[in-house]
């Protein structure tokens, strides 16, 4: 008896817990660090994060291409995000990942970024008046209750960007 009244309060309490998460906001925000810069790509566009395997050279393209890697057999072509973005080349440090972005696009790249930052929260963050964005893939800037800037990554329109595409020399 005493079983199933566990049971029954267990079952109470995880359709309340369920209920109660509708109505909480969802981190829906991947943050990264490239460089010195703070970047949010929404979680529906991001894939994959892991830790950069060695990456293949390859000759004459541009220096902010960081190569090939082969990921459970699947090649990526990798971008420095960073050194594409302008700045210094990411250090291939142990809190270096490689975010799998291309997949989702039918494609199959990855940028390079210097450490992750975890999830954040949209409700978090306060919109910031700034510039007018370098790029149609920089997109609304932001900052945090700690006073951070960050700035969102729209992942298809960097993924339709001509540059982004064109690695060659």
């Amino acid at each position: 008896m005493g079983q199933r009244g566990s049971l029954s309060q267990f079952q109470t309490y995880l359709a309340n817990r369920l209920a109660g998460a509708g109505s909480q906001p969802a981190a829906g925000l991947l943050g990264v660090l490239c460089g010195e810069e703070r970047w949010l790509l929404p979680l529906q566009d991001s894939g994959e994060v892991v830790p950069p395997p060695p990456l293949t050279a390859v000759p004459l393209t541009r220096a902010w291409f960081a190569g090939i890697a082969n990921i459970r057999g699947d090649l990526y072509a990798v971008t420095d995000f960073s050194a594409f973005c302008g700045k210094e080349a990411t250090p291939r440090s142990g809190s270096a990942r490689l975010l799998l972005v291309g997949p989702r696009q039918g494609n199959n790249c990855a940028l390079l970024v210097g450490r992750m930052l975890g999830l954040r929260n949209i409700a978090d963050l306060t919109p910031t008046d700034s510039e007018t964005p370098p790029h149609a893939w920089a997109g609304q800037t932001f900052t945090d209750k700690e006073g951070c800037f960050w700035r969102m990554l729209d992942v298809r329109q960097l993924m339709a960007d001509e540059g982004f595409m064109s690695v060659g020399l």
